[in-house]
This record gives structure tokens, sequence and C-alpha cells, in this order.
């Protein structure tokens, strides 16, 4: 069940940005669909004493993992970054720690994450891609 999420497998940020340019999202739905796992990770987090003893202090910020403060990345890549280094810790440590029915109450609240980012896209809408792809190289 954990791989439909953007993070799992062999994910980077350029497979995790795919997964923003499918969805069409611009950087405010980004950012939003970033805070929610972030939510979702922080208050486990903090009820679970051995990651709150071991990862605890990574989460006193707004943003979690070594891109945390840092917005270096050319061609939007911020959110995407951000997300892998969040997801990087969901995936090592807590989702092998979920029961199937806890998988499958995350797999629910992430339909409702995509609903509430794709909402913020239809507020604040993607800028048009430019003439020349971002993969593109010239």
């Amino acid at each position: 069940m954990a791989g439909h999420f953007p993070f799992s497998g062999k994910a980077n940020r350029v497979s995790v940005y795919a997964f923003f340019e499918a969805h069409d999202w611009s950087l405010d739905a980004q950012e939003k669909y970033y805070e929610l796992w972030y939510q979702w990770t922080k208050d486990l987090v903090m009820k679970d004493p051995d990651l709150l003893a071991s990862k605890g202090p990574l989460f006193k910020g707004e943003f979690f993992g070594q891109h945390a403060d840092h917005n270096f990345h050319l061609h939007d890549y911020i959110w995407a970054t951000r997300l892998l280094d969040l997801g990087e810790f969901i995936n090592g440590s807590i989702l092998f720690k979920l029961s199937h029915d806890a998988l499958h109450t995350l797999e629910h609240l992430h339909e409702g994450w995509i609903a509430e980012a794709d909402a913020v896209t239809a507020a604040h809408p993607r800028p048009e891609s430019p003439e020349i792809g971002r993969y593109r190289h010239v």
C-alpha cells in the first residue's frame, strides 16, 4: 500500500517533482502537500517515545531534513526535495511500524491530502511551462 506515496520505492527529487507535475500543482499546492505530510509525521513522532527520543529534535522547525533551510535547487524543486527528505525518514522509520489498518487509514488520508492540494491549485494555478522544456538541454 505504501507504494502509492510519491517518495516510495526508488524515488528521487525528479520523480517526486514528476508526481507534482502529473497533478499540475503550483508551488503553493506543493507546499500544502508537504505541510500535510510534515504535520502527520511530526504528530506521529511526538506520540512515539522511541522516535521522539531519536528524531524529535529534528521537528522543531517548519521543515525536516538536510534541505530544510535552503532553496538552492533550480526548476522549483524545493518542495520535491523537502518531501523526499521527509519521505526517506517516513519510509525508513515509520511505515514499517504501521499495521495494515493504519496503512489503510494513511492511504485514505493521502487521498484527502491530494484533494486539498488540488483545491490550492484551483485557487493558485500553476504558471504555464516555458517554451523550452525543463529537462531539455541547450
